[in-house]
């Protein structure tokens, strides 16, 4: 349902909270209804888990610069939709408002638990005892409540059975973030060449991951755009063409990967003693096998996520015919 606001009146939306009761906007009062009063404890938990940081210089390396990035990220983009709810500014927002919270949202929830796995795993264990710790420890409690703040506006949010709302609600459009996502995260751990351009094979594998990223970073974009329609074939049908190139690619990729990673036929190390760069154990630095492991992991995941996307879309095909 649009959302109106003028200057004299505020117009409430029942659709927006997912509630099953009205979100008023336009309005300080939009900070007293539940999703407002969540929104309010993602920035306050994002900020004070970054300030916490800050205020010690307790980030380094790769692993604490991205951490500190996904709290000041999500901070400030909570802020930005806080200011357009309370402005009700909805219909001057540049992107579709139906997708953009929830989109956002998902995205907020993936980063904020990646931080509060990946900061104390190659962080905090290594710093001593002392205030850093301290701060470091208590930003990764407050990481945590933003990951579940954030997995709560989602689950509030989401499309109900039957429910008119945009697509980037419907578990479809949510398996899209966890994909991109996934992605993102895989071309972290192989950041460093030398992990694949010693293999052809390999090469075809990181392919794999930039065409289907950009693929659902493409359907991510027609959504939050409202250009759906510009397509020259019907959505749905598009979104199940894409989902079965993704299935299609990143099979053979979960093959290929730990085949020429692990099988010594292949150039590749089977056990982790064999990798040097793992003998000695520094901080905040990741192996490159254990790199390795993570990708094929990744990409283990991303499939099942592609499959499920596959079997949605399919559906909503079916649906239409």
């Amino acid at each position: 349902m649009p959302v109106t606001v003028t200057r004299t009146t505020i117009t409430t939306t029942s659709s927006s909270s997912g509630l099953g009761f009205p979100t008023t906007v336009g309005s300080a009062r939009a900070l007293t209804q539940p999703l407002g009063l969540l929104r309010l404890l993602q920035l306050i938990s994002t900020c004070v888990a970054f300030s916490l940081v800050a205020s010690v210089g307790a980030w380094t390396g790769n692993m604490g610069n991205w951490s500190m990035f996904t709290w000041c990220f999500c901070f400030a983009v909570t802020l930005v939709i806080l200011i357009v709810e309370l402005g009700g500014l909805q219909a001057r927002f540049p992107l579709s408002w139906r997708n953009f919270p929830i989109t956002y949202a998902c995205y907020a929830a993936l980063f904020c638990l990646s931080a509060s796995i990946i900061y104390p795993a190659t962080y905090v264990q290594f710093l001593s005892h002392g205030r850093s710790r301290d701060h470091a420890i208590a930003a990764t409690a407050f990481s945590c409540i933003a990951c579940l703040a954030y997995a709560t506006e989602v689950a509030w949010t989401r499309a109900r059975p039957g429910e008119i709302t945009g697509y980037m609600a419907t578990v479809p459009g949510l398996l899209k973030v966890l994909e991109t996502f996934v992605a993102c995260i895989i071309f972290a751990f192989i950041s460093e060449p030398y992990l694949y351009q010693h293999q052809p094979a390999l090469e075809w594998c990181v392919a794999v991951y930039s065409i289907c990223f950009i693929l659902a970073a493409v359907a991510i974009l027609l959504n939050l755009g409202d250009c759906t329609n510009m397509l020259p074939v019907p959505f749905p049908s598009f979104l199940s063409a894409l989902a079965l190139l993704s299935v299609l690619f990143y099979a053979t990729a979960l093959v290929i990967w730990p085949l020429y990673q692990f099988d010594e036929k292949y150039g590749g190390q089977p056990r982790r003693s064999m990798d040097v760069s793992c003998g000695n154990r520094h901080t905040y630095y990741v192996c490159s096998w254990d790199r390795r492991l993570a990708v094929a992991i990744l990409t283990a995941i991303n499939l099942l996520a592609y499959v499920a996307d596959l079997v949605y879309s399919a559906r909503l095909v079916f649906v239409r015919v």
